[in-house]
């Protein structure tokens, strides 16, 4: 049977400006009058002239705040510890194989033919082979599943669908079958308002940089 590092091996090569400087002084006249003067502070941000006041202009993202968390044991702290370290680990992965499924899937959109198709896969194949097969040896168990949830997580769909879409249906039942091995269904979907929820937490949290 295969170990799950090599499932998580499997299951990944089946898966599928900023704005320029501007600087210079504002002509006195302009200063004065009510009109706001738009400009653009080199390296910093773009700025509003009202008046005799500048008023900086930024987009700021989306901050979630939740509440600390009270844990009751010593065994739930080294768990906590453990989700944050895997999170760490498998998200930026998770990320990538988000961009390298929606890349390829358009590109499949403008191939001609099922053969094309087919020649374009086992490129994708081998160039993935190559960059993740050393990346996912070096993943626990519990960090290959928890990379399945992630890709759900970043892809809004399941690993069983996404490999569908691009691999088809027969390809998507084989590695479904080989997940079930291990206990796992690619079908199952990730959940942060229930099961993964505290997985959701640690993501949120990483993504802000708050840990």
């Amino acid at each position: 049977m295969l170990s799950m590092k090599y499932w998580t091996i499997f299951l990944m090569l089946s898966l599928f400006g900023s704005l320029s400087a501007q600087s210079g002084k504002l002509d006195q006249k302009k200063r004065e009058t009510s009109k706001s003067t738009i400009y653009l502070i080199p390296n910093v941000y773009t700025a509003v002239v009202i008046g005799n006041d500048t008023v900086a202009c930024m987009f700021l993202k989306d901050f979630i705040k939740y509440s600390p968390i009270r844990h009751r044991t010593a065994h739930e702290v080294v768990q906590y510890n453990r989700l944050v370290r895997d999170v760490k680990r498998t998200l930026p992965y998770a990320k990538e194989v988000a961009i390298i499924i929606l890349e390829t899937y358009e590109y499949m959109e403008t191939l001609p033919d099922y053969k094309t198709k087919q020649a374009h896969l086992e490129k994708m194949e081998k160039h993935l082979r190559e960059i993740y097969t050393p990346k996912m040896k070096k993943l626990t168990r519990s960090q290959g599943q928890l990379l399945m949830k992630l890709i759900d997580r970043e892809t809004n769909s399941s690993s069983y669908h996404i490999v569908e879409s691009i691999m088809g249906t027969f390809k998507a039942f084989s590695a479904n079958l080989l997940a079930g091995f291990f206990g796992n269904s690619l079908k199952k979907r990730y959940n942060p308002y229930d099961e993964d929820r505290m997985v959701e937490r640690v993501a949120v949290l990483v993504e802000q940089g708050a840990i």
